[in-house]
């Protein structure tokens, strides 16, 4: 969850405790809108212009903050998305050459990232043809193994610091003040990020990349987040979320069935069990231009999830939207402006005339 992320981050800084908090209450949240059927109620009633406006601007987000990692120096000790003054040398295990061979890379073995030709024949029939390329060349796991390998490269002291095995599990002890001000601090921002792009933005985009599939449940979805929080965060765990972000990112890399992500699972779970606390040790020497390369891709696919929007009125919408969530550094901001503008739109196209007409004959009849 990004926003706690950020607050544990920050200045404020929040204990592990806290966190944990944070987390455990936005599970709960998660999953009384789902429980009760609100969350349904609050997808099927959100204007489309807006929840891809919330898209769009998450998807740009991330686009800003890849070629920030890019192009210059990062220094994550201080801040997860800062950059320093300092451009990243063109050369070296984390130089700017490596993630621009890293970019051509992807783009020639993804392309655009859609694997289908859409062809109209003589009679106006629609023909869906599976390109033939290199599109099933798993390029994201490809870069992600160089990028392992460059750690160990770039700091070899780091094999003799590995302790294999799992990290000991172990209650996290939660006090009353933890929650206070883990629910203020950390829950409050993240709110309004995991309803909208962590269900709703999620529902949506599963239904734009798989129209053939049954769509998916919000409360589900919103249940399956309060789930998985509710047990992680006793042990520790860091409050995570689906996150539309995620699910554009594996499919912009080949992922089309739920197959992809248990491997994804079990890929993390090995790693998890193997090198235990010691696989942080490695991710710090991980190159940043290429997490930035991976990230670009991402960010590129969600953003294009706005992309059908059919109006000019929708597209108003959709870009107030975005243009007050990236501006302002919140979702919520922009998805309120969002929902302003929308009615304020649907107000000015009444036909007052009509209205009153109607209302004025019904008092004479009276």
């Amino acid at each position: 969850m990004k926003s706690i992320a950020a607050v544990a981050l920050s200045s404020a800084h929040l204990t592990v405790p806290q966190i944990m908090a944070a987390g455990l209450a936005v599970a709960a949240v998660l999953l009384v809108l789902g429980a009760t059927g609100l969350m349904t109620c609050i997808y099927r009633l959100l204007p489309l212009p807006v929840v891809r406006g919330v898209q769009l601007s998450q998807g740009l987000s991330f686009t800003f903050t890849a070629v920030k990692y890019v192009r210059y120096v990062q220094d994550f000790s201080r801040s997860s998305s800062a950059s320093t003054s300092a451009a990243r040398p063109l050369l070296g295990l984390d130089g700017l050459v490596l993630a621009l061979a890293a970019l051509l890379f992807i783009i020639l073995a993804t392309g655009s990232g859609d694997d289908e030709d859409v062809v109209a024949s003589d009679d106006g029939t629609v023909i869906r043809r599976r390109r033939r390329s290199c599109s099933r060349v798993p390029a994201a796991l490809i870069v992600f193994a160089l990028g392992l390998v460059l750690c160990f490269v770039r700091d070899p002291s780091i094999l003799r610091g590995l302790r294999f095995g799992p990290a000991p599990l172990r209650l996290v002890r939660i006090t009353w003040d933890d929650f206070k001000i883990g629910f203020w601090e950390g829950a409050v921002p993240q709110l309004p990020l995991s309803v909208f792009n962590s269900v709703i933005a999620v529902c949506k985009l599963s239904s734009d990349l798989f129209p053939d599939r049954a769509e998916l449940s919000p409360a589900r979805v919103s249940v399956s987040v309060g789930l998985m929080n509710f047990v992680g965060c006793w042990f520790g765990a860091m409050p995570c979320c689906h996150g539309a972000g995620g699910l554009a990112g594996q499919y912009r890399f080949g992922g089309r069935s739920g197959a992809s992500v248990v491997f994804l699972a079990i890929g993390k779970l090995a790693l998890g069990l193997v090198f235990g606390n010691s696989f942080v040790t490695i991710l710090g020497q991980f190159p940043i231009g290429i997490l930035g390369v991976m990230l670009l891709f991402s960010g590129i696919e969600l953003a294009m999830a706005s992309r059908d929007m059919g109006t000019k009125e929708e597209s108003f919408v959709m870009l107030i939207c975005a243009g007050v969530s990236l501006t302002g550094s919140s979702a919520a901001l922009g998805f309120i402006s969002g929902i302003v503008l929308y009615l304020l739109l649907r107000v000015r196209d009444v036909d007052y005339r009509a209205l009153f007409g109607r209302w004025g004959s019904g008092r004479r009849q009276t």
